[in-house]
């Protein structure tokens, strides 16, 4: 009975106030671009936060980090990104891009690598999709659970998204 009693009085976080604040932040709404893809999840239990404070996770403007120092927690709101020339529908690339040679194959052992000046990570992993160059797949990494998402570099190298151009 004590339990129940402790478990009535933990306040949570009011998601929909931080789909407000998100729309707030970017200026657009839900779904619209510029704005959060969707709504943050529902069923999410964060400690209430007396202040979040929110941030663009890069200077691509493709999240929204919202982030709460007491309790600890944060939370990435993927951004609707603005659509492309080079991000046509498949039907409107030419054949050859849309053939492209595949450079890492399903199966194949390559090597994630990220860095910058000063520093540079690497991981080894397995592919789980065919990619060309320039193209995310999706690569488990050893003594991960969950797989990771790569861009194809060449036969046997990926990097992060993000990466790739610096």
């Amino acid at each position: 009975m004590i339990a129940l009693a402790l478990l009535a009085t933990v306040a949570f976080q009011d998601i929909a106030a931080l789909d407000r604040g998100v729309a707030a932040f970017t200026g657009r709404a839900i779904g619209q671009e510029g704005g959060a893809r969707a709504v943050v999840d529902p069923r999410l239990r964060l400690a209430a936060c007396p202040m979040v404070s929110m941030a663009w996770r890069t200077e691509a403007h493709d999240a929204v980090v919202v982030t709460c120092t007491g309790p600890d927690w944060r939370v990435f709101v993927p951004v609707v990104m603005p659509a492309r020339a080079a991000a046509a529908p498949a039907a409107a690339l030419p054949a050859a891009a849309r053939n492209a040679e595949k450079v890492i194959r399903r199966g194949d052992p390559l090597t994630i690598e990220a860095g910058a000046d000063g520093f540079s990570i690497t991981r080894d992993g397995v592919a789980l999709g065919d990619a060309a160059a320039g193209e995310r797949l999706m690569v488990k990494v050893a003594d991960g659970r969950m797989p990771v998402q790569a861009v194809a570099v060449e036969a046997g190298r990926a990097t992060l998204p993000g990466w790739g151009d610096q």
